[in-house]
């Protein structure tokens, strides 16, 4: 790339001018503490970290600006910090770098009920905005599992459980508010629910992994809270069974909210990790409906319809809403759970997503894949959109490390031959790098690479991330 590349020569001497301008500005929201640096160092799951020359804690988007200013004059790497929980190495700092923290950026700035919309700080979880959203009858869909924050979600484009329904953070994100490299504060997008006019920059920068810019503000889509929630599940002796069901469900347009699959070696994990003792470690698939009681009676007769022509077993259901909360957090602890079966493994969890006519086919052959390896893995996933994890279990060594990554790769080859992404919703960061040509091909890459040299020329946003080095398009 064209861009100036970390580290300078003189690195250090750079992040240090740097740090004694910001702690003269924000004070004790500075911090080098070894603990702190430690929690800025990583994410979860890719086993990447390095420590951070400070950790900056913003408040507002003012405060991210005059960072990214005094940053750009000193040509001193940032990376944005919010909750931790990105898995591809998202937030690992280079050498001589800020993290920059938005956790403490909570506030929901606007509600607009009437509009079914809501404008928040990025670094609001979910969670928390749910809670607040709780008396307008509205709430935000997108259930991507962790305690992430919406600014993170943006950053890395991410889905979930509802993915199937209610679609992904681009279909639910109206507009934002990004800080450039230089400082420079920009909005995009709006409240209105479609336009004509110039470049769709919202969707530039959902997806970006701060590298183009760093969002601090959150325009979002709501939606009604259904009449009905019901939830089930239903167990299969056959996995082919399983999956050929939720395609079915999908081909047939039922909307259903949530499907999703956890196979019998992960359910075999979540029975002991989150007590479901009344189930089977046979493959299982965890349905939710929502809509009108008379809507949800449809979809739940198509769907025990369906489920039943392959060869299902009978259905169980969640009647209540602390059953339901049991069902669903059962399924969010999956990793864990497979942590669990040997504390002192490492666990890789791959990602990977193809049209869902594909899908029986690339999971068959995952199988034949893991079961060649001689590792033990785990599969589960959104298998209403096509996407699916294997939580790959290796010894915690270099040598069981490369056996892990050797599986992942031939699962996303895999993917990638039938017409998928190497990631449906954990993105690139560092992890991934390695398979963006293979899928974009190098003329798409020259671009993206062009539009990262217009818009952070010094290369000081997350450098290293999303884009492999390589040529950048000159026109």
């Amino acid at each position: 790339m064209t861009n100036t590349s970390f580290p300078h020569a003189d690195a250090p001497k750079r992040a240090e001018a740097v740090l004694a301008q910001l702690k003269a500005q924000f004070g004790e929201r500075v911090s080098c503490n070894e603990s702190v640096c430690e929690a800025h160092s990583h994410g979860e799951a890719l086993q990447v970290s390095r420590m951070p020359a400070a950790v900056v804690f913003a408040e507002s988007t003012a405060d991210v600006s005059d960072v990214l200013k005094l940053c750009h004059h000193h040509q001193v790497p940032v990376v944005a910090f919010g909750a931790g929980t990105s898995v591809e190495g998202h937030v690992t700092p280079p050498e001589h770098a800020i993290s920059l923290d938005l956790s403490r950026m909570t506030e929901v700035l606007e509600v607009n009920p009437a509009d079914l919309d809501c404008r928040v700080q990025a670094g609001l979880t979910r969670q928390v905005l749910n809670v607040q959203l709780r008396d307008t009858g509205l709430f935000f869909p997108v259930d991507p599992g962790g305690e992430a924050t919406l600014g993170g979600m943006c950053a890395t484009r991410a889905s979930g459980t509802a993915a199937v329904r209610y679609g992904t953070m681009k279909e639910n994100v109206l507009g934002l508010t990004v800080v450039l490299a230089n400082g420079e504060v920009i909005r995009t997008g709006g409240r209105v629910r479609k336009s004509s006019t110039g470049y769709d920059l919202t969707s530039l920068f959902v997806g970006s992994e701060g590298t183009l810019g760093i969002i601090t503000e959150v325009q979002l889509r709501l939606h009604g809270i259904p009449e009905q929630l019901s939830a089930a599940i239903c167990q299969f002796e056959n996995l082919h069974d399983a999956v050929s069901t939720a395609i079915e469900i999908i081909q047939m347009g039922v909307p259903i909210a949530r499907v999703e699959l956890m196979d019998e070696v992960q359910m075999a994990a979540s029975i002991s990790y989150s007590g479901l003792t009344d189930l089977q470690p046979l493959t299982t698939l965890f349905f939710e409906f929502a809509g009108a009681p008379e809507s949800v009676r449809e979809q739940v007769s198509v769907t025990e319809d369906i489920a039943r022509e392959n060869n299902g077993l009978r259905f169980m259901w969640a009647d209540t809403a602390d059953e339901r909360a049991r069902l669903w957090k059962a399924r969010h602890n999956a990793f864990w759970a497979a942590k669990a079966i040997d504390p002192s493994a490492r666990v890789i969890s791959t990602d990977c997503i193809v049209p869902i006519s594909r899908l029986a086919d690339l999971i068959d052959g995952v199988r034949q894949d893991i079961a060649a390896s001689g590792l033990q893995a785990a599969i589960l996933g959104h298998v209403g959109d096509g996407n699916f994890h294997t939580l790959i279990m290796t010894e915690d060594s270099d040598a069981g490390h490369a056996r892990a990554l050797d599986l992942d790769r031939k699962i996303v080859a895999r993917a990638l031959a039938m017409g998928g992404s190497c990631s449906g919703e954990h993105g690139v960061g560092l992890g991934k790098l390695e398979f963006l040509e293979t899928e974009h091909g190098a003329g798409a890459l020259s671009v993206m690479r062009a539009l990262k040299a217009t818009l952070d020329p010094l290369n000081i946003l997350n450098p290293g991330k999303l884009l492999p080095e390589g040529p950048v398009f000159k026109g």
